[in-house]
């Protein structure tokens, strides 16, 4: 047997049963993450040989295999996370699945879960939803988010008097209901230097919005955007791998919606690598990105048409990037 093999079979359900065709049956753990009711009827199968392990839900209808020479997959991967295998394991599990295909010794540092400190934010920083202040620093922050329809329902934004501040709206950063640090956009779309920020590595915004019972994640790239359609942000235009972990630890679909930029498109081929959805939706051409889209459409005409227009397959996300970047 593969140790592929021998790490699923550790961590499958004490309630199962053997078949006559040679399946392992057990309550499935997809069914849930994929828009149906939890299993209770052992409709979960798992069949294994010497060169590799299968995985099929005949209730959702959710699949995974993996065959010897083959890397450990996504969606091995989003099963061994429904089987409650911890992050540590499933990471080594796919090292040793890389070494084995390789056979060489493969050097790379296992990426682990990132912690984040509390930070606190510029100073004097106030709520905006508790700021009575009448300066006209203070009206044009208002007067911007009114621009960019950002509402006080939508998050807890504040402003600082300050001098290095007053002329921008700043964005807290959550984290297990923490601070963990903030971005401070300029009103000014003329000042060089639009944001001021204080950043974690491996930092994903809006972690915290994401509930149980949302289906998939919209990732994009700034915390604007990521506001308007209660998605995540990269916080640039770049995955890295302790934010993959992050997102995927959601046990969620990802739809990757990039801006239509030239660094957009390195995020599109990063999506696919990562085995993630994207959305390319068919906006006007003078549309850059998820806030141009609301501002133009709206929210709900926004999240519709990426919801709708999201492609997992490669070749199809290659050829919609060809027509989607300006």
């Amino acid at each position: 047997m593969s140790v592929v093999n021998d790490t699923v079979l550790t961590y499958l359900p004490p309630k199962r049963k053997q078949t006559p065709s040679g399946w392992t049956a057990f309550n499935a753990p997809c069914c849930q993450h994929n828009g149906t009711t939890a299993d209770t009827r052992q409709r979960g199968g798992l069949i294994s040989n010497a060169d590799g392990v299968s995985y099929h839900c005949f209730n959702c209808g959710y699949k995974a295999s993996w065959q010897q020479g083959r890397n450990l997959s996504v969606k091995m991967r989003k099963l061994l996370q429904w089987l409650n295998a911890p992050d540590d394991v499933i990471n080594k599990l796919a090292l040793t699945v890389m070494q084995e295909n390789e056979g060489i010794q493969v050097k790379q540092q296992l990426v682990e879960v990132p912690k984040f400190n509390t930070v606190p934010l510029p100073l004097d920083a106030v709520s905006i939803a508790e700021c009575s202040n009448t300066s006209e620093h203070f009206a044009q922050v208002v007067n911007y988010m009114k621009q960019r329809k950002l509402f006080l329902e939508d998050y807890n934004y504040y402003w600082s008097p300050s001098l290095g501040y007053r002329d921008r709206l700043i964005i807290p950063f959550y984290y297990e209901d923490r601070i963990v640090g903030w971005t401070a956009r300029s009103v000014n779309d003329n000042k060089k230097v639009k944001y001021l920020s204080e950043q974690q590595p491996g930092y994903v915004f809006n972690l915290d919005d994401q509930r149980p019972a949302k289906i998939f994640v919209i990732v994009c790239e700034g915390p604007i955007d990521a506001i308007h359609i209660e998605g995540v942000a990269l916080l640039g235009s770049e995955a890295k791998d302790q934010q993959a972990l992050l997102i995927n630890r959601l046990n969620k679909d990802v739809i990757v919606v990039p801006d239509r930029d030239k660094a957009g498109s390195k995020l599109v081929e990063q999506a696919i690598d990562f085995g993630w959805g994207v959305s390319l939706p068919p906006w006007g051409d003078n549309i850059n990105d998820i806030g141009d889209a609301v501002e133009h459409y709206g929210r709900i005409f926004t999240l519709h048409s990426i919801v709708s227009h999201a492609e997992t397959s490669p070749l199809k996300i290659r050829l919609g990037a060809k027509k989607w970047f300006i």
